[in-house]
């Protein structure tokens, strides 16, 4: 006799169901909290990268010209000619960081230049972090080329 697999109505019963959902709910309680500090850890680290690219920008950009962006032209020399200041005596043809443009902070901030540097001794480059305001603690703790966390 052959066993007709389209007639036969075997499956889960409601308490496997009700079991696998508890478990699945026990795992999403221990795991989700750990995730959800991750972003702004994340966010802490591409900010250092990026400030790491602007860093190799600003010393190619003083190897051609001999001094760093003043304050006043800030990092926007790095992607267009300065025509204020100290004019730059050999400006790169096409700037001097990827994609032509300067990125914003992973909280969407400009990044603070200023040169000469008050921390550094040739300039100082900071994030406001999350917050966007000079200080803070924690998530809010400012990021910048000085400190090593």
């Amino acid at each position: 006799m052959v066993k007709d697999i389209y007639n036969d109505k075997q499956g889960f019963t409601l308490i496997e169901l009700m079991v696998v959902i508890v478990i699945l709910g026990i795992l999403a309680g221990l795991i989700i909290p750990r995730i959800m500090g991750r972003p702004e850890e994340a966010r802490r680290m591409k900010a250092k990268i990026q400030m790491e690219s602007i860093e190799t920008a600003l010393k190619m950009y003083k190897l051609d010209n001999g001094v760093y962006p003043s304050t006043e032209q800030g990092l926007e020399a790095l992607v267009k000619e300065p025509s204020v200041g100290q004019l730059p005596r050999a400006w790169r043809k096409g700037g001097y960081m990827e994609k032509g443009r300067i990125p914003k902070d992973p909280w969407g901030n400009e990044y603070i230049y200023l040169c000469p540097g008050l921390h550094h001794s040739d300039f100082d480059l900071i994030s406001y972090a999350s917050d966007g305001e000079p200080g803070g603690e924690d998530n809010n703790k400012d990021i910048n080329n000085w400190e090593e966390e």
